[in-house]
This record gives C-alpha cells, structure tokens and sequence, in this order.
C-alpha cells in the first residue's frame, strides 16, 4: 500500500515487555517495569480497607450483603479525608456528543456505598460488571451489581435497557443528577459506550489501577449521542512484527476507551503467517517464524485468537481477520512452495519491501488453499467480515488479477460473510456487501467511485491522515514518512463524508486507522504512535460533523493526558496539545540500537 512501506505489518513482543493488565481485572496494579516505561511515578498510598481482591466477582459482592456493607462504611470514614480535584466539565468528552445539556447544580458525588443497578439481561449485566471492574480500583468501592426488573440509580448507578428507537444500536443517553447516574441505550453496544463516556466524567484518578484518595464528583446534566458511521476501526499489523494475545488485548482496550466497534488484524505477509491454520500447518510452523529484522515471529493458535475475539466481542468491538491476498504472500510460499508460480520455495523474507510474491492465479490448488483457509479464520470469527487483502500484487496483472479477486469474493460470500480489501480491489466486478477500505492520498480516485456506483460502501483510511505508523515530524524516532508527516491536527482535519471525489457520504460506510509495524518492535510504541491521533480519528467516525472544530477538539483532548499517565499509558506530548503540566516526561521510544537483539515470542 505504499512505495516503500505496504500498509500491512506486525508488531513484535520483546520477552521482557510487560504483560498486559486487561481493564477487566480489578484491583491490579502495573509492573514497576510498566510504570518506569511511561514514566509516569507509582501510585503512592497504601491499600486502603476498601480495596477490593482482584478475583473477587461482582456477583459475590452482591450476594455478601455484611461484606459490602462493612467495605461501604470503612470506606466513608475514609471519604471525609479524600480530596476534591477540580471537577470534569460535562462536555469535556473525547468523541464530542451529540447533544450536552450541562444542569450545573445537580453535580453528583459517588457514595461509597453505591450500587449499579442494571436491566436483568445477561449482556446488560455483563456491561455493569466492566463498569464495575473499572471503576473498583481507583475507588476501592464494592459497587456490588445488582439485576433490577426497572433499575434506578437509588444514590448510585442504574443501567437500563430502553425501547428508544431514536437512539439507534449504539446511541445511549446519561443522566446525572443528584439522585444518581442513569444510562440507557436500547441495547448493550449503546449501554456500553454509555459507560466509557461516564468514565470520562470522572476525575483523571479514576484511571488508576490502585486506590486514590479523591472525590468522586460528576458534573450534573444530560447527554444524548449516538454515532455517526457504523464501522468504526483501527488495524494492527501483527505480520511484519509480532504482538502477543496480552497486547493485543491492550489495543482492544484503548480501542474501547474512544467508542471504535472495530479491531482489524492484518495476519499474513511476507514476513510472517500469524493465525494457525490445521489444515495447512506449515504455515506458522515454517511461515510464522520469521518477522522483519530476523526476529523469531510467532502466531495464534486457535485458543490465542478465539480469547481475541472473545475479548473484544465483550467490548462490543468486532474482529476483522484479514489474510492478504494474491501478494504479500511470501511467508506462505515458503510453507507451501506448490502455490508459487515456479512451484520453488522462496526463502524466508524478513525485509521491507513489497510487491514481489504472489500465489499463482492459474493453478486450482490456489483455490483449495484459499478456501480452507478463509473457511478456519471464519468458523473462528463470528463477526460478518471477511478481509481479504488483494494490495500491491504487482506482478498479477489485469484479467489474472481481477479474475482472482472475482473468484475469491465468491468464496467469501459462499462462507455467509462480506468480503472486505483495499481499494485495489475497485476494478472486479461487484458482490452483494463488498466494502473497499480506501487507503490513498489523493481524494480524486474514479475507479474507487466507479466501483461505488456499482455497490461498493468505502472505509477511509487515507494515507496522509488516518495512518499511525506515519511519524508526527522530522524527529520521530519511529515511523515512516512516505504519506507525509501527521500531527494530530493532519489525523482531525478532513471529513470522511466528502473526501474521496464523486463519492456521497452515505456510500462511506466508515473511517479505519491502521498501524503498520516495520519499524514497531513493543507494545509502548504502539502506544506511542496510536496516542493522542487514535482518538482523533475516533471523533471523525463518531461524532456529528457540525461538532468537529480543532481548537475545542485540541482543549478537550488536553484532558486525556493525565488519564494515560494514570493509567500507565505511555502516550506522546504532542506540542499542539496544551496538555496539563505533568509531574515526569514521557521518555522516547527506543532506537534501532536500542532494540537490537530483542526476541518476540508466538502468543
């Protein structure tokens, strides 16, 4: 997808990195290793009372009534002592609501003895338990959940299911007032991005993983919102270097955080196969070995990819599995040489460049593999999405390219899914669903807006300003420029409704920011390169076009810095951001010097 860099990699895990700690895990705290890597200093103060045991269910808390109970008093003997930061503005939110009706006398303090009431529907209940989860450690409150057949927030938390049509499947509105915090939605999706802005109405400490001293005061008012485009992505590379089921897991979770229902996994390329596949087993045991820069690689067995998907489904974030296709298959020819156009095993690649493998579109044995590959991933996937890569395969040209592509769609729909590729794909004909994912830097593209015209939605990835791995200036010790240099203002300035010429907004079924992993070789520089320009394209896919404005965008985001440190996020101090002072700087990513000689292990 690029001269020098295809849009498609991996990201590697150095034995030593830190485990990820998944925001559904109370009560933990980071590795000092993991603190010391955002420099960000160890929450100070010693377990109060309150805590609560990490592998200690919410259920329980509910049905141990004395337990709770006692846990609630301490805790309000300590509250008296607590501080009081300054309090969150209601529309300091990060995607920009819909509709914010702040009701400044009806701010509302979180008792220690609060409860979250929710709808008795178990994928409710399983939205109260993750609040739950992620509200118990900063506050060392039970916040025992609590299934009511009509909750009310009764001084807490009610979560309610409403019959809301005008809230659509993910729309949700938050009530604050003194009587409590009530979210409804008319499914779970909405409730739980109900619950991920609710957390952003807390002060900055609720992000810690340990108990802070503080007071839990929300700002009172109302908020309505829903979402803009229903597809809402980011892609991670785990082909050019590997990443670990735990990062991964990490990436979900910052995904979360902003309201992004998609998770992208570009798995196979030259330099590497990373998702098991038992009917072809050479591909991982030979083709997932290697990964750019002679590190070892490694991939997902079935359990490490369905506790991915479980993962992000419970976020409600679906999983695009993407096998690239006809090129960027080198790993695969080496596994398995009878797919080459010479039938010669290729050696292992574990450079940069791209363009130069294919499988053969002559031969049938091609299909065979096709076909039982893409039936395993979708067996395993229970989203409705099928990627299919089908970028850079300059050496398949024509009627050989498109009749792959044509006969690769029809495999995909045969497996009752929807192909998704890149936008090379915009010269086959047509199959009902098809969706290109736009990656170009020039919005005047009329092959892309004839293949709209026969059907095709669009995904907006444009170069020039949704790619992560592209570096914020000159000095970036890590990324690429070949799209050109992009700050956050670059990632927020454009609209997705209007970029692409001669095709309507109502054809864009989305916007996607992918990380592409040549030169990522951590979990803290994915994090560097997705943060703060994840949440600016966040924003372009969630909120209402007439909300988007740089400089209230600029001030809102400001807010989030102190979250990330809280949080033990590692994030880069962008210069137009006037971020909060903060007590450490955030150190570099490392150079190549630094990570020579760093190892990756299979998840």
């Amino acid at each position: 997808m690029t001269a020098a860099n295809t849009p498609l990699g991996a990201v590697p895990v150095s034995p030593t990195a830190t485990p990820h700690q998944p925001e559904s895990r109370p009560g933990t705290s980071p590795a000092p290793e993991q603190v010391a890597s955002v420099g960000a200093a160890a929450p100070a103060a010693a377990e109060p009372a309150t805590a609560v045991p990490a592998d200690e269910p919410a259920a329980a808390l509910a049905a141990d009534e004395p337990a709770a109970g006692e846990l609630a008093r301490l805790a309000a003997l300590a509250a008296g002592t607590r501080l009081a930061p300054a309090p969150v503005r209601l529309g300091a939110v990060v995607p920009a609501p819909e509709q914010v009706l702040p009701e400044p006398d009806d701010d509302f303090t979180l008792p220690a003895d609060a409860a979250i009431r929710v709808s008795a529907d178990p994928a409710a209940r399983a939205v109260a338990e993750l609040l739950a989860e992620l509200l118990r450690p900063a506050t060392g409150y039970p916040l025992p959940v609590v299934d009511a057949a009509r909750p009310e927030p009764a001084g807490g938390i009610a979560l309610v299911l409403d019959d809301d049509p005008a809230l659509g499947p993910e729309g949700y509105r938050l009530d604050v007032t003194p009587a409590g915090i009530r979210i409804g939605a008319a499914t779970p999706a909405g409730l739980h991005h109900g619950t991920q802005t609710l957390r952003q109405l807390f002060p900055a400490e609720i992000e810690s993983t340990a108990p802070v001293t503080s007071r839990w005061t929300l700002p009172g008012g109302s908020i309505t919102d829903r979402p803009r485009f229903a597809y809402r992505g980011a892609m991670l590379d785990v082909a050019r270097h590997f990443f670990g089921v735990e990062d991964v897991l990490r990436v979900i979770d910052h995904l979360a955080r902003y309201k992004l229902n998609h998770l992208h996994l570009h798995l196979t390329d030259d330099q590497g196969w990373r998702i098991a596949v038992d009917s072809w087993p050479r591909l991982t045991t030979v083709g997932g070995t290697t990964a750019v820069g002679g590190s070892p690689g490694g991939w997902y067995t079935p359990d490490d990819y369905r506790r991915i998907v479980a993962y992000a489904a419970d976020r409600h974030i679906t999983v695009v599995p993407e096998i690239d296709l006809p090129g960027h298959t080198n790993a695969a020819l080496t596994a398995y040489p009878e797919l080459a156009p010479d039938g010669v095993a290729p050696p292992p690649y574990t450079g940069t460049e791209v363009g130069f493998s294919y499988v053969d579109p002559a031969n049938e044995r091609t299909y065979d593999f096709v076909t039982d590959v893409l039936g395993e991933v979708a067996a395993r996937t229970p989203g409705p999405w099928l990627h299919v890569g089908g970028d850079e395969a300059f050496k398949v040209k024509g009627a050989a390219y498109t009749g792959f592509v044509e006969r690769v769609q029809r495999i995909v729909a045969g497996l009752g899914k929807r192909v998704v590729g890149w936008h090379q794909l915009a010269p086959a004909a047509h199959t009902d669903g098809r969706v290109l994912q736009w990656w170009g830097t020039d919005g005047a593209d009329p092959v892309t807006a004839d293949a709209v015209r026969r059907g095709a939605r669009l995904i907006l990835s444009p170069g020039n300003h949704a790619y992560l791995d592209m570096k914020y200036a000159p000095d970036t010790p890590i990324g690429h420029d070949w799209a050109g240099l992009i700050d956050v203002r670059r990632a927020y300035d454009w609209d997705p409704g209007t970029h692409v010429t001669d095709v309507p907004a109502e054809a864009v079924l989305g916007v996607e920011a992918p990380l592409w992993t040549e030169s990522v070789t951590s979990l803290a520089d994915i994090e560097y390169l997705l943060l703060p320009r994840l949440p600016a394209i966040a924003e372009l896919g969630w909120s209402p076009r007439a909300t988007h404005n740089w400089a209230a965008f600029r001030e809102r985001l400001a807010g989030h810095g102190p979250r990330w440190t809280a949080a033990g996020i590692r994030f880069h101090r962008a210069p137009e951001i006037p971020w909060p002072a903060s007590p450490a700087a955030v150190p570099a990513p490392r150079t190549e010097a630094d990570t020579a000689g760093s190892t990756t292990t299979s998840g």
